[in-house]
């Protein structure tokens, strides 16, 4: 078995979706994560929170490869060590990354965006080459329906407004497949209108559980529509776990967070 897909033996986080533990990291003396833990389950909306420099950055920089552990692990379905892997590999494993700031491709046609981020065999025999793109095309269509941007096919990316970015972006996510969704602060700068139909896309993105979603959030207003599990991050470890309501009232989370 190759080396990225062994862990320790006393660390196997069989039935897990991802599996942080111990992970430290730090930059010039800095501690931006501490013995950071954290565990995901296959199929599971997970929220994150906590005051800026929290390390829920970090956090994910750590799972996509961005950025390597001083040490600690951390595993994907349960088995395979991210540490070992560069960025690319892990995307291509199925780990995907919406930043707070979308990064399309404001040149091209929201169509195409959602079509360069479709993932495709190279090589295909030319013979098959036909039905291939009408079964691309259909794929296309349907995630430009799901994310509610099916009126907005031929627009130009740029001409979007913010939230219509995000869910495109979102949108190409979901064109690779991923197994787990990562959300940096979806709803930042967005109208109370676009936040809804936020709130609702990715409600509607969990419901099958077919993918498991992180969203890394501010707004408690978007986080308490989410109704998901919550994990408060504080000077880089895990300060509290729980329901909305539990850590709304833990008076750690008040004191360093939602007291602010």
């Amino acid at each position: 078995m190759p080396d990225e897909v062994m862990p320790r033996a006393d660390k196997i986080a069989e039935g897990s979706m991802l599996y942080l533990d111990g992970v430290t990291v730090s930059f010039d003396g800095f501690k931006a994560l501490s013995e950071l833990s954290l565990i995901l389950a296959p199929g599971e909306l997970r929220t994150v929170i906590g005051p800026n420099g929290a390390g829920k950055t970090t956090m994910m920089d750590v799972i996509t490869g961005k950025t390597r552990p001083d040490s600690g692990d951390v595993l994907f379905d349960g088995m395979i060590d991210l540490t070992k892997l560069d960025e690319a590999a892990i995307a291509n494993l199925g780990i995907g990354r919406k930043f707070q700031k979308p990064t399309v491709f404001e040149n091209l046609t929201v169509f195409e965006n959602l079509e360069l981020a479709l993932k495709t065999e190279r090589g295909t025999m030319a013979t098959l080459f036909f039905q291939l793109a009408a079964l691309q095309k259909e794929r296309i269509d349907a995630v430009l329906e799901r994310v509610g941007l099916a009126d907005k096919a031929k627009f130009s990316a740029g001409a979007l407004s913010h939230g219509q970015k995000q869910w495109l972006e979102i949108g190409m996510l979901l064109m690779q497949d991923q197994r787990v969704l990562l959300l940096d602060e979806p709803v930042a700068g967005l109208s109370d209108a676009e936040t809804a139909a936020t709130a609702a896309l990715i409600l509607d993105l969990a419901k099958d559980g077919s993918r498991s979603i992180v969203v890394v959030e501010h707004d408690m207003e978007f986080v308490r529509t989410l109704g998901a599990k919550v994990t408060v991050l504080h000077e880089g470890t895990v300060l509290a776990e729980g329901s909305v309501d539990a850590v709304q009232n833990d008076h750690r989370v008040i004191e360093v967070y939602l007291g602010r």
